[in-house]
């Protein structure tokens, strides 16, 4: 209804608003020299710990059982979809700008998008969360992927850190940073993710990621002093445009594929008339 695409259109702006201030405040911790990796862990396990005891009380009794098979699904969307993304994401931001970095989670793939239901195993982290809710719960199954995300990126950040004395942290901008990312963005805004996907689809969330790329641009410029050069604006203009030309396409193919199921290009009325227009001379034939 009207209030539900209202509400889909205030998720996903807010969503966008809390990804951008994801990209600054985690610049700002990085310039400090807080570790990516590290930095990774405590985001997702500051948002483990707020999810874990919220699912506990809200679910425990209502939500479907899961399965070794579903455990491991998550284990594995997580550990690309979540883990690596938060990696690589913190290891280039430390060494580009927040605009730059929200200029290219953009150009994150969205094909497919609309085969989700029917090849689920074959696409990106986004359209798989459509089945997942299904066997799950929206809340669930963030709770176990951003859970799961906690003991994989702590492995990395051990592998990457061994120096335990970087990984202190004090009241400073750090920790704003990770308790920001890991409560607001990890926590609250995959939550919101999943609930936008279960109303509107993923192809809707996908449109709005421009967004953190305007959003960033304007909060870096009076946040960080980011000059916007010409380039950024044109850079940004380029990655809007393909990312609306690839669902442009998509939707294009949709429709024809869904054309040539009804006969051949010709629509389901039109050869149901001719078929009609065949029987009396078929009759008289004989």
């Amino acid at each position: 209804g009207g209030a539900g695409g209202a509400k889909a259109y205030g998720a996903v702006v807010l969503i966008r608003v809390m990804y951008s201030g994801m990209h600054i405040m985690s610049k700002i911790a990085l310039d400090q020299g807080m570790n990516p990796f590290v930095f990774v862990f405590y985001r997702h396990t500051t948002a483990a710990l707020v999810l874990i005891p919220i699912a506990f009380a809200l679910e425990r009794q209502k939500t479907k059982p899961v399965t070794l098979k579903i455990a491991g699904k998550m284990f594995v969307h997580a550990l690309y979809g979540v883990t690596a993304c938060g990696v690589l994401f913190n290891l280039g931001l430390n060494y580009a700008s927040a605009t730059s970095s929200s200029a290219l989670y953009n150009v994150q793939p969205v094909d497919g998008v609309y085969e989700a239901e029917e090849a689920p195993w074959q696409r990106l982290w986004t359209v798989l969360q459509g089945p997942l809710i299904e066997d799950t719960s929206k809340l669930m199954n963030t709770t176990l992927q951003i859970s799961c995300a906690s003991v994989q990126a702590f492995v990395v950040a051990v592998a990457a850190e061994r120096d335990f004395s970087k990984w202190k942290i004090g009241w400073n901008i750090s920790l704003a940073a990770i308790i920001y990312s890991g409560v607001i963005v990890t926590a609250l805004s995959y939550y919101m993710q999943m609930w936008t996907i279960a109303k509107r689809g993923p192809v809707f969330l996908a449109m709005s990621m421009p967004l953190t790329l305007i959003f960033t641009i304007i909060i870096s410029s009076f946040v960080l002093g980011e000059a916007v050069s010409l380039g950024s604006i044109i850079a940004g203009i380029l990655l809007i445009g393909g990312l609306y030309n690839v669902l442009w396409g998509k939707s294009m193919e949709r429709k024809d594929d869904d054309t040539n199921k009804m006969g051949g290009g010709k629509p389901a009325v039109e050869l149901q008339d001719k078929e009609q227009a065949r029987v009396p001379d078929d009759a008289a034939a004989k």
